[in-house]
């Protein structure tokens, strides 16, 4: 075994002209108030990664150009489809007009295991809270259904990139695996 070099790893990854062209993952992501530029960038990486459809930013979460975000997105930032809203309820409300399920991750009394979606919750919308105070309660209210992840030790959630890129290929593993099996 041996490492790829990164000519090897680039040949095998769409360039950007082609990204326009392929099926997007059907998960919209909403960052409600997430203050970290660093955790921002992080989640727009993860998003290119997954191929998620798009990113809304509300609030007072951050925007691209901003070089605290670019250092962990490392380019996608223009990978990524994005918007911002001042308003997340709107988002959200819009979204729901468009068809898609509104989901939280966060620990509330009704929340299923995030790896208990199902394929008929997409398209979908996940809502990503503050790092201190989570998606309010305002947004959760508002949610057809939320997703938790196990926590095992001590501490009772994870930071929101963490979380978030463990959601979201797990959603993504979901949804392909029954685009596959509908398929054949």
């Amino acid at each position: 075994m041996r490492k790829l070099s990164h000519e090897e790893i680039g040949r095998q990854r769409l360039r950007k002209e082609e990204i326009s062209a392929i099926e997007r993952l059907p998960v919209v992501a909403c960052l409600e108030n997430v203050r970290s530029l660093y955790n921002v960038g992080s989640i727009f990486r993860t998003s290119d990664a997954a191929l998620l459809e798009k990113l809304i930013l509300t609030g007072f979460t951050p925007s691209p150009p901003r070089k605290e975000i670019e250092k962990t997105a490392l380019g996608a930032t223009k990978t990524v489809p994005w918007e911002y809203r001042r308003s997340p309820a709107d988002a959200v409300d819009q979204l729901r007009k468009n068809g898609f399920r509104i989901c939280c991750l966060e620990l509330t009394d009704q929340s299923i295991p995030y790896d208990s979606v199902r394929p008929e919750h997409f398209p979908l919308c996940l809502i990503l809270g503050n790092e201190i105070t989570g998606v309010s309660a305002e947004l959760i209210t508002s949610c057809d259904f939320g997703i938790q992840i196990p926590m095992y030790g001590t501490k009772h959630s994870l930071n929101v990139a963490v979380a978030y890129g463990i959601a979201i290929f797990e959603l993504s593993k979901i949804w392909r695996r029954h685009s596959r099996s509908t398929q054949t």
